[in-house]
């Protein structure tokens, strides 16, 4: 490539756009674009970019000497997710590929080709084949390594190819697989090549009736992994007998070789300060091939226990020698714990009682389907651990490796499930191919002190999509197989199934469907439900409760069921069409799921035998069963939008669960607007695990209250309040013992007067700190008084040269979605010094449009 290609291609590669202080040492500034190259286009979100030319071709150079070179190391491994090329083109056949009309386009790895399209207005989503390419360069091979490419999961199915040789291919998403190249690999360039497939697939679980999207994609990292080729190929650390006094250890290893070699095997166990707590050597004959081998340690005294509070980790490091040389060494973390279901509850961890505290995580996010990188998998389930939660069921399939590392390190006891989501039960390629994806999915996860549970599925039974593949006897058969799988593998774990009865007896723990004031019942029942299921089931644990909520809606009257729905119902039924529940006739306000959540805490803490719930769900997440939901194609149960932003129900949770970090939140900072006749109080609730909160309306203490979990609502930390017309300023104060601890404020602008019927939108916005502008739309009466009750749906939509940031599912970040108290929000991406004009429409108002000025502030 010539210079200038080579500059192009790091501006392209490398360059992070950064604010520029324009001085001289910073380098030279080259105002340009590079749309010149490759036909890739401009970046217009920078069209005015400031590239500095020093700092990039630094870069570049840095990057080309990464290089795969012969090293002393035993062990290596290469990330390489940048730099990557998708073709979105439905081909099947790799020798096809040179006829496509279609674009090569630049990616980075994890990438899914259903970020946007999923949760877009038109029915349906992209399930089809893409293609992945990928070049890297070898400076030299070293014949004694194995090189080897793992693919932590690629949706649905793949076919892996290098150099133009097919090299392998994987059946099955969610779990990862490695391919050996090390006869295909050459010295100089190599090109990988990936053929990814989400089509639809009867032969491959979850099923197309599953209530969630079957995102296609590389949607996790990709490694080179280089080995020697005698070496370490699987690990399996478990501990038969832990107690407080000792702990014992199980170790099963398989080492392939290309020799047959006498050797020794060093284990050494090491504690979180490094220091060596037991050696163990072990000499063994390897025969040219696979060998399995077993050992029993000695046991350690003392031992630190893994748990929620101290999750504490050991490592356990193999190394192999032979002929007075080290072959293979490799290090794994694992941790000592026991724990046990008694009969009709509680759960007990390390022989103390712990009352299971849980959610429910997609793996999902606005912008990105689930292609999540680990530092948003990490943040995802820091926010869970934060909020006090001591357990999450990771629904409904195998997660990123980074989330069962990060749930080892923060300590989160986990529900780790195959993807056997509704659909009944398949043919004979249906059944191998799941009971496969079982086995890996136990062996990948199997070292994880976290992982309590294997799940065998979800809703099983449900819209059978072949014929008797909901035939009773046929399930119970199949869920007995997946179970003994289980068991075989791994003994020191217990299986579990959620909604399907007649297995109930088949699996060791067991959740029935209880949604108690959503789909089903009214919430006040919860405390029956849990009861009634506590007697019929000796290994019980409730997964699965809650209601969806829409940002900023809320109601002075949540319609919570009494009087309309039969209070001693609480499953979820099949079909929905002639149910009477709260899902359809409820308001979808953040204040009936607060005062649902609180009830079912209030209850669930309070239960002596209980052994826990997970709340359904912790994020709102994509769905292609929930056309009309507030945001369309949304799962709104979350107790954080789809980009983590909190909603008033994560604080609930936070006062009953986290007890460290002190806070108050008054319900809510989106609850600013409301109304009232004169003289009628309004009931104000404060959230807190403070001891003691004193609560202020417009400078005046309006009292303190002790906090008691056994009083709803808040815990008993609620106030009458007697609004001021205009605004309102209410204070919270958290103490302990006489300190102030915790303080919240929020403004309430308050009218005695109802509003009147909506006459018209009204339009504006403000620049953020991103550069786009934010657009808020409010539905106004004659009087230009904001219309809280109006929650239509409206569309918005854009002319000129800015866009609509729309396609995120997102209360912000979506052109069609219903409106929360007469408010809705957009953002617009615009051009510098260009006009933007963006409208709002609904079905009973005439529409409304703003002209944004893309002025550089």
């Amino acid at each position: 490539s010539s210079a200038a290609d080579k500059i192009a291609e790091s501006l392209i590669n490398n360059y992070t756009f950064l604010n520029s202080k324009r001085e001289k040492d910073e380098g030279l500034l080259i105002h340009t674009v590079y749309n010149y190259h490759k036909n890739w286009g401009v970046d217009e979100s920078f069209p005015c970019g400031d590239y500095y030319f020093t700092e990039t071709l630094e870069k570049y150079n840095a990057a080309q000497k990464k290089k795969l070179k012969k090293t002393e190391n035993l062990r290596g491994q290469i990330l390489l997710n940048e730099n990557w090329f998708y073709l979105e083109d439905n081909i099947q056949n790799r020798e096809d590929l040179v006829n496509s009309t279609k674009k090569w386009e630049k990616i980075n790895l994890p990438h899914s080709w259903n970020k946007f399209d999923a949760v877009d207005p038109i029915p349906g989503y992209r399930r089809a084949t893409s293609w992945y390419e990928k070049e890297f360069t070898i400076d030299e091979i070293d014949n004694s390594k194995l090189y080897k490419l793992y693919f932590e999961g690629v949706n649905i199915s793949s076919e892996i190819f290098l150099n133009n040789q097919k090299v392998g291919s994987h059946v099955g998403g969610y779990v990862g697989f490695d391919i050996d190249i090390t006869n295909e690999l050459k010295i100089g360039k190599n090109k990988i090549l990936v053929k990814a497939d989400n089509s639809i697939n009867l032969d491959i679980i979850p099923s197309q009736v599953s209530d969630f999207f079957i995102y296609g994609g590389i949607t996790r990292d990709v490694w080179l992994k280089v080995l020697p080729k005698t070496n370490f190929s699987h690990l399996k650390i478990s501990s038969p007998k832990v107690s407080n006094e000792s702990a014992s250890t199980k170790v099963d290893c398989e080492i392939e070789s290309d020799q047959e070699v006498n050797s020794e095997i060093k284990i050494s166990i090491i504690d979180k300060n490094q220091g060596e707590v037991l050696t163990s050597n072990h000499k063994v004959y390897i025969i040219k091939g696979n060998n399995k081998l077993n050992f029993e340690l000695d046991e350690i005294k003392n031992p630190e226990l893994w748990s929620p509070e101290n999750p504490n980790l050991y490592k356990i490091k193999f190394e192999l020698f032979a002929n007075n040389k080290k072959l293979d060494e490799t290090i794994e973390k694992f941790g000592y714990r026991w724990f046990e279901f008694k009969d009709n509850g509680p759960f007990y961890l390390n022989g103390k009682r712990l009352v299971l505290r849980g959610t429910h995580r997609h793996e999902d996010h606005a912008g990105l389907a689930n292609a999540l990188t680990n530092d948003q998998h990490r943040k995802d389930i820091r926010m869970i651990k934060e909020m006090g939660a001591n357990f999450v069921r990771l629904a409904h399939y195998p997660q990123d490796p980074e989330v069962y590392k990060t749930c080892d390190e923060l300590g989160l006891l986990v529900w780790d499930e195959l993807p056997w989501c509704r659909g009944g039960v398949g043919d004979s390629e249906w059944k191998e191919n799941t009971k496969r994806l079982f086995v890996e999915m136990i062996n990948q996860n199997y070292n994880h002190p976290s992982i309590i549970i294997w799940s065998v599925g979800n809703e099983v039974y449900w819209l059978p999509e072949r014929e008797n593949g909901g035939n009773i006897d046929t399930l119970k058969e199949f869920t007995n197989q997946l179970v003994n799988i289980a068991h075989d593998l791994d003994p020191g774990r217990v299986t579990s199934i959620r909604k399907f009865y007649e297995g109930a007896d088949i699996v060791d723990v067991f959740s029935p469907s209880i949604w108690a004031g959503w789909y089903s019942g009214v919430y006040k029942s919860y405390e029956n439900a849990i009861a009634d299921a506590q007697k019929k089931y000796k290994k019980f644990f409730h997964a699965e409760y809650g209601a969806s909520s829409h940002i900023g809606r809320h109601s002075e009257n949540p319609i919570t069921g009494e009087g309309f729905v039969n209070p001693d119902e609480w499953s979820e039924n099949e079909n929905q069409v002639k149910v009477q529940n709260i899902a359809k006739i409820g308001d979808w306000s953040e204040n009936y799921a607060v005062d649902l959540f609180d009830w079912h805490l209030k209850t669930s803490e309070t239960n002596k035998n209980f052994t826990g719930n997970a709340q359904w769900a912790f994020k709102d997440f994509g769905t292609p069963l929930r056309p009309e939901n507030a945001i369309p194609y949304m799962n709104q149960k979350g107790l954080v939008d789809r980009e983590g932003n909190p909603k008033d129900a994560y604080y609930v949770f936070k006062s009953y669960w986290n007890e460290s970090d002190k806070f108050v939140y008054i319900e809510s900072p989106t609850w600013d607007e409301r109304s009232g006749p004169v003289n009628v109080q309004k009931e104000i609730c404060v959230f807190s695990n403070c001891n003691e909160v004193e609560l202020f309306l417009n400078t005046k203490s309006l009292g303190k209250k002790k906090k008691d979990i056994t009083k709803f609502p808040a815990s008993g930390l609620s106030w009458e309040v007697s609004f001021v017309s205009g605004k309102n300023v209410i204070e919270a104060i958290g103490f302990g013992g006489n300190e102030k601890i915790a303080e919240h404020k929020i403004d309430v602008n308050y009218s005695f007067e109802k509003n009147l019927a909506a006459e018209k939108f009204e339009l504006s916005s403000e620049r953020l700190s991103n550069g786009n502008f934010l657009v808020t739309a409010i539905a106004v009466d004659k009087d230009n008084n904001r219309c809280v009750d109006f929650n239509e749906k409206i569309y918005f939509s854009s002319e000129g040269s800015g866009n609509l940031i729309c396609n995120f599912g997102t209360p912000t970040k979506s052109s069609i979605i219903e409106m929360a108290n007469g408010k809705a929000q957009i953002e617009v991406n615009t051009k510098p010094f260009e006009k933007t004009t963006v409208e709002i429409r609904s079905q009973d108002l005439k529409g409304n449009f703003l002209v944004i000025n893309g002025i550089i502030e």
